[in-house]
């Protein structure tokens, strides 16, 4: 792709980086088959290629992003199905990042979104705070049906009841410790499913693995990243890699893809930062999906008891974003599951980080999608492998939905998630 940035904009660092990845895009259109929102709306400026177009011109133009760019820009899950499938290698995901920064520093939102847009940076990357809106919003469950379609997104979320708070302290293996991993808590995940990290922490230690969770370890960054608040997360990232620095694991083992993908970016991400390039670089290097440290251990200790099978879903975080299509499911099968995957696997499911509260008509629709192609699979439960995808399936399907390290758990010894006590 042509691009006609001057030699002025060019020396700003992100603008280099943007114009380099403009330039890789070759119009081919591939990425059209596979982008959810595409399919659904069938409008070009809703297709990664259209929104190329789209941020070329409005960061050549050096003007706040105009309303209807920043519209498509919005629609945008950020699924990466279409960097799989980019035969040239384009890098849409840091490219849309900063076309979300441009966006959050010259377009002013209506009131309203924006007021739902500080209470989601607010709230979500805080569990008590969480904890305390779920609990609000079981309250208003009543008048769901009165409430405009964001709002209700977000009352739909709630649960009827929230398990307690449940952190894992240090674990030791039972025999000698083969690797020291430090757990992410992760934001929404503790507040609405501890139970997976403490499924992931009794699994690693039966591997031989030294559990923990560092102490002073927030949010990954993930949401407000998205949402263009750039120097906000770069904050979060820096808290997190000090925490972890002062008492440096062998490895971060992450239960939540999309927590996983943003920590293994953190070495992009702060690459310009004299004082944190080196550090974040570190952390990146060993930030790993549960799935990564269970195969590299390898998976011993499988019970022989009958074992229910398995529909399971590859988050876009995991598949697209880290390049791990099948490495849960592989561990299943060796743990003596049948695991099946349905049609268009690669599509997203439409929970996006926050995607489900901004963008509650096209996430509903993707969400009654993958159900819909899950259930048809007629397994006994659904897997997966983010607390994003799990909530938001489990909205839709008619099927349990649990985290792949819970039936891993199970097969090694653990409670059975079907059979909550």
């Amino acid at each position: 792709m042509q691009t006609n940035f001057t030699p002025a904009q060019l020396h700003e660092a992100p603008i280099k980086v943007a114009n380099d990845i403009l330039r890789n895009c070759v119009h081919c259109g591939f990425c059209l088959a596979t982008c959810p929102t595409y399919m659904i709306l069938g409008n070009e400026l809703d297709s990664p290629r259209g929104r190329i177009y789209q941020i070329r011109e409005m960061l050549q133009s050096g003007e706040p992003a105009p309303a209807n760019t920043v519209k498509h820009i919005d629609r945008c899950l950020s699924c990466l199905s279409c960097m799989t499938t980019c035969p040239s290698g384009v890098d849409y995901m840091h490219l849309v990042d900063h076309a979300r920064v441009h966006i959050e520093e010259t377009y002013t939102r209506p009131l309203p979104e924006r007021l739902l847009r500080m209470i989601l940076a607010t709230v979500l990357p805080s569990p008590a705070l969480f904890r305390l809106s779920l609990l609000g919003a079981r309250l208003m469950r009543p008048f769901k049906s009165l409430l405009p379609g964001r709002l209700k997104g977000m009352i739909a979320m709630a649960p009827a009841t929230l398990p307690k708070a449940d952190a894992v302290d240090l674990i030791k293996p039972a025999g000698e410790t083969r690797l020291r991993v430090a757990l992410l808590p992760g934001c929404a995940q503790q507040v609405l499913a501890p139970r997976i990290n403490r499924s992931a922490a009794r699994l690693l230690s039966r591997l031989g693995c030294e559990v923990y969770e560092a102490r002073d370890v927030g949010c990954c960054g993930a949401l407000i990243h998205h949402m263009g608040k750039e120097g906000a997360a770069r904050q979060s990232a820096r808290q997190n890699i000090a925490a972890w620095e002062r008492d440096m694991p062998d490895a971060i083992a992450i239960t939540a893809s999309g927590c996983g993908s943003m920590v293994k970016d953190y070495g992009f991400m702060l690459k310009d930062d004299p004082q944190w390039a080196e550090r974040a670089a570190k952390i990146s290097s060993i930030a790993r999906d549960i799935s990564e440290v269970v195969a590299e251990l390898g998976l011993d200790g499988v019970q022989d008891f009958d074992k229910p099978s398995v529909a399971y879903h590859a988050p876009c975080s995991l598949q697209h974003g880290q390049k791990n299509l099948d490495g849960p499911a592989r561990l299943l099968k060796t743990a003596g599951f049948q695991v099946t995957t349905p049609k268009n696997a690669h599509l997203c499911c439409g929970s996006a980080g926050t995607y489900n509260l901004m963008q509650p008509e096209l996430a509903e629709g993707l969400g009654e999608q993958k159900a819909a192609s899950l259930d048809i699979l007629e397994t006994k439960v659904i897997a997966t492998g983010n607390i994003g995808c799990l909530i938001q399936i489990d909205g839709y399907a008619n099927t349990p939905v649990v985290h792949c390290v819970e039936l891993l758990d199970w097969a090694t010894g653990g409670p059975s998630p079907l059979n909550p006590e």
